[in-house]
């Protein structure tokens, strides 16, 4: 398994080496990623001929889409390495047992670590994924254009283009969303509305989601998401619910949030990319997505409930046996919570301002360890996990819009909608809008359109929404073997439907 794997990954490096060897020297590294007013025009061709006029005007584009596309087909292989690292783990154990049966010795708690099994459980770590497909694809830049090269794209995406702002946001304000006195005011905003139906567990489910993703137009979506996959891991997962019905919910819950985030014009990313350049305000995005989304919320979190109505009646026998969930009720100084919320309403405002917001997540640390009897312990690592993952996606995605941009531009009304929605899954839905925003043959209508459907096809894969890597962090746990994307998306497939019908026909 191991030689196969070190093949693949020979043979795409010799592909990179060999787009290398027939690039027409026209792009040096210092263009990348290529702005796309720079490829050769190529008006009344077809969409084949115009990539293939990109393609051989930068080759190595097609290595970069080669491994992007790689690392696409890996996200939905996790549940095999994982597997693979259990089984691998399993005979390693058996075999330490033998050579300690017959007497051989290890220092204490430093038995030997099986290396394949711990390569195969980082293969097996969503998160992972784009991080790991860096690799070859830093190696074949190398390649291309030296070291020099190499460190002037890099440069030329954190500093000059801002591309790892988004990362480090998420990363922070992952910390702060799920710290316990933010959760705590979230649970009891939404407590409020659970107790219309005595607290239950499908009161819970569905505050949760009427309310939750709707948080994302005002403190992010990524706080949004973490604090709903929290209250989701507290109200719900711990009732130990179907297979199925946990599919369907981190489903729902991702495609709620990424349309939830239209409220306003300033929270959701796919919405920012654009409404600078199209003069997209607030009164704007209420009257044209706002509404729309929300229906659509509601309208495919009440599909998912009735589908599941008869397990609620099992769930609440279980909620019994967790007197800990629901109250809320736990004491914690009120000027403890503003300051939380203070830290958190300055990270959003300072979004596009990275030193200060970093600057400002050192003193909430100070503080949370100067009032850690009032918190669950800040986590770290799930949020650096996170941001690894988007990091990697920024890369990899930085480098595919010399196919998406033409692509997005050929497509009608209908079939621009849906290609939205199929394009998102194969990348984040910002950067979808972002490239529509350089399509100028866009009418006020199709920017619509475009917008909408990046936004609706938002939870059909982890890539599909930035803070989509947050809630499956949160909730991995409770999926034995690992979350599966091919069951995923699958259970994403109802809302998205739902939520693309509001959009297209209100």
């Amino acid at each position: 398994m191991n030689n196969k794997t070190l093949l693949a990954v020979f043979v795409l490096l010799l592909i990179g080496g060999a787009s290398c060897v027939f690039a027409s020297g026209e792009v040096s590294a210092l263009a990348y990623p290529i702005p796309l007013a720079d490829y050769p025009k190529t008006e009344g061709e077809s969409i084949i001929a115009e990539l293939w006029g990109r393609a051989k005007f930068a080759p190595f584009n097609v290595f970069a889409t080669i491994i992007f596309f790689c690392a696409i087909f890996h996200t939905f292989s996790v549940g095999f390495f994982h597997r693979l690292s259990e089984r691998l783990e399993s005979e390693h154990n058996e075999k330490l047992r033998i050579m300690i049966a017959y007497g051989a010795k290890f220092p204490k708690g430093e038995n030997p670590v099986s290396f394949p099994a711990t390569l195969c459980a980082y293969l097996g770590e969503v998160e992972a994924v784009f991080g790991i497909w860096l690799i070859p694809l830093f190696i074949g830049f190398t390649a291309c254009f030296g070291w020099g090269g190499f460190t002037s794209y890099i440069d030329n995406l954190a500093f000059e283009q801002q591309k790892f702002t988004e990362p480090m946001f998420v990363v922070v304000v992952m910390c702060i969303a799920a710290t316990k006195p933010v959760i705590n005011v979230a649970g009891k905003l939404i407590h409020m509305f659970a107790k219309l139906g005595n607290s239950s567990p499908a009161a819970w489910w569905i505050s949760i989601f009427c309310i939750g993703p709707v948080l994302g137009s005002f403190i992010t979506e990524p706080a949004a998401i973490t604090i709903c996959a929290m209250l989701l891991f507290r109200e719900f997962y711990e009732l130990k619910p179907s297979t199925s019905f946990k599919y369907a919910t981190l489903a729902l819950l991702l495609t709620t949030v990424s349309a939830g985030g239209t409220l306003t014009h300033f929270a959701a990313p796919p919405v920012l990319m654009v409404a600078k350049i199209w003069n997209w305000d607030t009164a704007f995005m209420f009257e044209y997505f706002g509404w729309k989304a929300w229906l659509g919320i509601v309208a495919s979190t009440l599909f998912y409930y009735i589908i599941f109505r008869s397990e609620f009646a099992r769930l609440k026998e279980e909620s019994k046996l967790h007197k800990r969930r629901g109250d809320y009720s736990e004491k914690i100084p009120l000027w403890v919570i503003v300051v939380h919320i203070l830290f958190l309403v300055f990270t959003v405002s300072t979004l596009h301002h990275p030193a200060l917001f970093i600057f400002a997540f050192l003193f909430f640390l100070a503080f949370t360890n100067a009032t850690r009897q009032y918190q669950y312990g800040v986590n770290v690592k799930t949020p650096i996990l996170v941001g690894f993952f988007l990091a990697g996606l920024v890369v990899h995605g930085s480098l595919q819009a010399w196919w998406i941009e033409p692509v997005l531009g050929r497509f009608s009304e209908l079939s621009l909608f849906i290609g939205a929605i199929v394009l998102t899954s194969f990348n984040d839905n910002a950067a979808i809008t972002y490239l529509a925003s350089m399509v100028p043959s866009f009418s006020e209508h199709l920017k619509y359109i475009v917008v909408a459907g990046a936004v609706t096809g938002g939870g059909l894969t982890v890539i599909a929404n930035a803070p989509n890597p947050a809630a499956l962090s949160i909730l991995k746990r409770y999926y034995k073997g690992g979350i599966s994307p091919m069951q995923l998306l699958l259970s994403a497939i109802p809302p998205t439907a739902i939520i693309a019908l509001a959009f297209y026909f209100l």
